[in-house]
């Protein structure tokens, strides 16, 4: 950015469930969000099926119940769709209750199904998560959970319910029938700036509703939890409420891949600087069609940029190696073993955007995403004024369009 000088303040960020009286409200125990234990929330009875006894009622909440500011109509129609549609399928208690259509994915966390609740018809997306842990942990989670009930926002993929049954956890959200990114970027090969942009604010916009609203931080910003329809909406999902899901998970990690900051990977606590981080890594892939560390070999985004990448010198100049960094054939893109990765994202120079082929704003927004210093990441009202995404709620760039030729796509490319 080109001066220290503040951005402005966006927008105040929209829905938020009433509490006219803060006596009636019922918090779920979880230390990671300030509530602190409440007295007598955990205390299990023989019998209990859902988790600890709630109130005598709960009350569905509804469009008029919801405090509104900077929500325009089309997304209070959906809004008020949505609570109807939730209303309509009341508690959802059992895995008896649904058809599966179809698998929609599958990843550390679980697998997440398409399915159809039988007796209203309503599609839903099944996240089914398997967790060795005791009964009276999966209840305190199942419990954490229904905090969802009050992340209400047209940047957050609506939650209907959770329970648990034949061991597993089961979390039902909102259907987002174009998929994560990541599998848009397998199906299309890479996303253009026009969509980045969009799909950049929708996020910030995402996470600085659950960081003002709920003091939740996301902890886990990737493609694969941002999620977008054909109706042109952008949401993020999978964040972290549940302190007890997120410790039972903790030693489920497998994979090539990671989002993780340099801070977070030694030891540093999570702060919203670390879903930053992250935001700009998942930038970076989704820009360039291939997770981004180590960088990709020059020649195999020049052929997938054509002659616009060979303009800038600096486009050329190979990535910093680790002593254990594989060799592969010139074009290809390299794979790294875990702890090598791991040992690269704390060590070596963040990745960056190439010069040219991206405008000089989105390259600048992703740097300082990328600092190495959490400390010189900017905050997220400073990001949301950056000159990358001025004007992006004017910009009539149709995402719906879009997300309905990705949706064509049969085969990825």
């Amino acid at each position: 950015m080109s001066s220290g000088k503040k951005s402005k303040k966006p927008p105040p960020l929209p829905l938020t469930l009433p509490n006219s009286n803060p006596d009636d409200l019922w918090l779920p125990p979880h230390p990671g969000l300030g509530m602190g234990p409440h007295p007598g929330t955990l205390q299990l009875q023989p019998g209990d099926v859902m988790g600890p006894p709630l109130p005598p009622a709960i009350i569905m909440p509804s469009i008029e119940d919801l405090v509104i500011s900077d929500v325009d109509d089309e997304q209070r129609k959906r809004l008020e769709f949505f609570f109807a549609q939730k209303k309509q399928l009341g508690e959802l208690k059992t895995e008896e209750d649904f058809e599966k259509i179809s698998e929609l994915g599958a990843g550390n966390g679980g697998v997440v199904h398409c399915v159809r609740h039988l007796t209203t018809g309503t599609i839903i997306a099944k996240k089914m998560i398997h967790l060795e842990v005791k009964p009276a942990i999966k209840k305190q989670i199942i419990t954490e959970l229904r905090i969802l009930d009050e992340c209400n926002s047209p940047y957050i993929v609506g939650f209907y319910g959770a329970f648990h049954s034949d061991g597993e956890i089961n979390i039902c959200m909102e259907y987002m029938d174009g998929g994560s990114l990541d599998l848009v970027i397998k199906k299309a090969g890479k996303i253009g700036e026009k969509y980045l942009r969009k799909i950049t604010y929708a996020v910030l916009r995402g996470l600085s509703y659950l960081r003002e609203k709920h003091q939740i931080i996301h902890r886990d910003v990737k493609p694969s939890n941002i999620l977008v329809n054909s109706a042109g909406e952008i949401k993020i999902c999978d964040f972290g409420v549940s302190g007890q899901l997120i410790d039972s998970m903790a030693n489920s990690f497998v994979g090539t891949r990671s989002y993780m900051s340099p801070e977070r990977l030694q030891g540093s606590q999570y702060s919203v600087a670390s879903d930053l981080w992250s935001l700009g890594l998942s930038l970076l892939e989704m820009a360039l069609g291939c997770y981004p560390i180590p960088p990709p070999d020059p020649a195999h985004l020049a052929h997938s940029f054509g002659p616009a990448f060979l303009e800038d010198p600096q486009n050329l100049v190979p990535s910093p190696r680790t002593p254990r960094t594989p060799h592969t054939p010139q074009g290809m893109n390299k794979t790294m073993a875990i702890f090598e990765l791991l040992e690269y994202i704390v060590n070596q120079p963040p990745p960056r955007l190439p010069g040219r082929v991206f405008s000089n704003e989105m390259q600048n927004f992703v740097d300082i995403c990328l600092r190495k210093n959490p400390a010189e990441r900017p905050d997220l009202a400073t990001l949301m004024g950056h000159p990358w995404l001025r004007g992006v709620e004017q910009d009539t760039t149709d995402v719906a369009r879009w997300v309905q030729e990705v949706i064509r796509l049969r085969h990825p490319v």
